[in-house]
């Protein structure tokens, strides 16, 4: 099977890195522009070094490309305003789909583990953050045991992984993640916190996911979060568990007053992960560009079923 042409625009840390991995990787994906706006960043220079087509002058540039006519699939990796004006830019070709490494989630969530099975008439689809890239598969699973009323994620970062890009984006951050535990993750409520930490040497990212649900089996949803965790290690190795699962009964004498639902009973699930880098081009403490960069590439050789 012949490979799909492919673009990334933004060549920082998260575009550079998956532009290596699809290059090291991908059986299915194949780089043929790379765009950025600094002619000096890195990324544009692996690329041009690896034989790929650069421009400097973002999707403009991009479209300007006699490459841009055979890519059919774009990776965005800027931020959530730019990836507004991208996607004006784009939307026209009616060949082309985006996959939306961004918080600006103009498509869909998407997240391999749980809604991997994509309508192929979509054309846009968003990653929605790091964060819920490796917290929103625990909310899940819970949620495929026992309702859950809500689910709080804490996601803790190396200082020195955050970007312009990630600063840029910490409010898209909470309001993204905040609704895809709820829309994807199955919560009535949902609420995120990211936490930059400027510990030396740098930590890997430290996840912690609380939820409330209903009252239910506590083996069967630790099989389920296991089973889980087992489905992203297949796309994200560096992924895992980093304490057992711990549970708490709230009995219904002693409820807890939730903002937006009132006052709930039922079983808390306490969750703590770690998600440390492949080491491709990031290093290892950077868990949560990678995890976006290995849950995307994973998008993208989904998306091109329907193209080959």
């Amino acid at each position: 099977m012949s490979k799909i042409k492919v673009a990334i625009i933004g060549s920082g840390n998260i575009g550079t890195d998956l532009m290596i991995k699809i290059l090291s990787l991908s059986k299915t994906l194949e780089m043929s522009a790379m765009v950025g706006i600094d002619p000096d960043s890195d990324g544009l220079s692996r690329a041009r070094r690896k034989g790929v087509a650069t421009t400097h002058e973002g999707v403009d540039g991009l479209l300007k490309m006699a490459e841009w006519r055979d890519i059919k699939v774009i990776f965005d990796a800027t931020s959530a305003k730019a990836h507004i004006y991208n996607w004006e830019k784009i939307e026209p070709f009616k060949d082309k789909k985006i996959v939306d490494l961004t918080p600006a989630a103009i498509g869909p969530y998407l997240i391999p583990a749980i809604n991997f099975e994509i309508d192929d008439s979509l054309r846009n689809v968003n990653m929605v953050t790091c964060g819920g890239q490796a917290t929103i598969p625990i909310v899940a699973a819970v949620n495929r045991v026992a309702k859950v009323h809500y689910g709080e994620i804490v996601a803790s970062i190396a200082s020195k992984s955050a970007g312009p890009g990630t600063r840029a984006n910490i409010d898209e951050f909470t309001d993204t993640t905040s609704a895809a535990i709820e829309k994807v993750g199955g919560a009535e409520r949902g609420k995120a916190i990211i936490v930059l930490n400027p510990a030396e040497p740098p930590l890997v990212m430290r996840d912690t996911v609380f939820t409330l649900s209903e009252m239910a089996d506590k083996e069967k949803i630790r099989k389920s979060i296991h089973d889980m965790v087992a489905e992203v290690q297949s796309y994200v190795p560096g992924y895992e568990l980093h304490q057992e699962v711990q549970f708490e009964e709230i009995p219904e004498s002693a409820p807890v007053f939730i903002e937006g639902l009132g006052l709930k009973h039922g079983l808390r699930t306490s969750v703590f992960l770690k998600v440390a880098g492949a080491g491709h081009y990031l290093p290892e403490y950077a868990g949560n560009l990678d995890i976006m960069t290995s849950a995307a590439r994973a998008c993208g050789e989904r998306m091109v079923k329907s193209l080959s």
